[in-house]
């Protein structure tokens, strides 16, 4: 199964629930999605995401110097980021266990 469809409907999630455990700039938020064993995320769809939830009103920023090279913009979750980061994360089990349910009963899982 191809899962670029699958990422691209749980990214916002993944990205909340990386920042959850602490404030990141762009790569340093692609590097923990991919770790975490998102191999298929693309640099892009990171970026892209990281405006659309910041100008949905879920993340804050800051930009910190770097004497080694451009300045990076750190994202990290507010109050508002928090409590989408819980309501998505309902709605994700109650899909996951519906799926794992459905795939039970047939037989494939």
């Amino acid at each position: 199964m191809d899962t670029t469809q699958l990422l691209k409907g749980v990214l916002d999630l993944a990205v909340l629930a990386v920042l959850r455990d602490g404030d990141g700039y762009g790569y340093d938020i692609l590097r923990r999605l991919r770790t975490a064993g998102l191999e298929d995320v693309g640099d892009a769809s990171v970026y892209g995401t990281l405006r659309r939830l910041f100008a949905g009103g879920y993340l804050n920023s800051y930009v910190v110097p770097s004497i080694e090279g451009p300045h990076r913009k750190y994202y990290g979750l507010n109050a508002a980021g928090h409590a989408e980061l819980q309501r998505s994360g309902k709605v994700w089990h109650g899909f996951a266990s519906t799926m794992d349910d459905l795939l039970r009963e047939r037989g494939t899982a």
